[in-house]
């Protein structure tokens, strides 16, 4: 007998998201509707201004929709408290930003632990998670360089070995390789994508470079706020 299918880890219902702008309200989002589960690698393109940061703001929780539901792990965010919310994106989501920030007063390895620290875990098995991390991304040897002496493509390596250090579920990437030259930016999605892989996490890489639809599961597209799914496979 085939198993019920997984509850998706996220997902959002009839979502909409309006902003005043003077006297008028301005809709950014309309009716947006998403699942995503784990061991999934999700793609969402679309160009600047056309809602794609929006949509990662509510699914993490640091902003709530006008209209509709935003379920992570079955929890509706709009019924959480902005702490609670907090506390979720901290144990349950990881971040990877297109502007790195990483903290320049930190080491390679501090700003890879910190997220480990904010949740509790620290000695020796938080040491070995670090470990395991700046191994698989490529910078063992440079764990007490600061951010000022890294490249780029070692600097966005931080930044994901950072976002993954707390296993989370879901991995949220907001043009991770838009910084990056051709072979280095190959070179963070071939590894965000196997540790995804390796985790049962989901991620959703938000991009503007349609090629990128070509290696996911599933890709959307946002076209003036709206969300549509596209064909990646035959």
């Amino acid at each position: 007998m085939t198993p019920p299918p997984s509850p998706p880890l996220v997902e959002l219902q009839d979502v909409s998201k309006a902003y005043a702008e003077g006297d008028a309200v301005r809709e950014v989002l309309t009716g947006a509707r998403l699942s995503l589960h784990r061991g999934e690698f999700v793609v969402l393109l679309g160009r600047s201004g056309s809602g794609k940061s929006t949509l990662l703001n509510l699914i993490s929780g640091i902003d709530l929709p006008t209209r509709g539901a935003v379920r992570v792990e079955g929890r509706d965010l709009s019924g959480l408290s902005e702490r609670e919310r907090t506390l979720l994106r901290r144990e349950r989501i990881g971040f990877v930003f297109q502007a790195f920030n990483l903290l320049p007063t930190l080491t390679v390895e501090e700003n890879v632990r910190l997220p480990l620290e904010l949740t509790g875990r620290t000695g020796a098995a938080a040491d070995g998670r670090v470990r395991e991390l700046l191994a698989q991304v490529g910078l063992t040897g440079r764990e007490h360089s600061f951010p000022d002496r890294l490249s780029g493509g070692e600097q966005q390596r931080v930044a994901v070995a950072r976002a993954l250090a707390h296993a989370p579920p879901l991995l949220l990437a907001d043009e991770p390789t838009g910084n990056l030259d051709e072979q280095t930016g190959r070179q963070v999605l071939d590894l965000l994508e196997g540790l995804i892989r390796r985790d049962n996490a989901c991620a959703l890489v938000v991009s503007h470079d349609p090629e990128l639809a070509a290696r996911a599961d599933r890709a959307f597209v946002m076209e003036a706020g709206r969300l549509h799914e596209r064909q990646v496979r035959p």
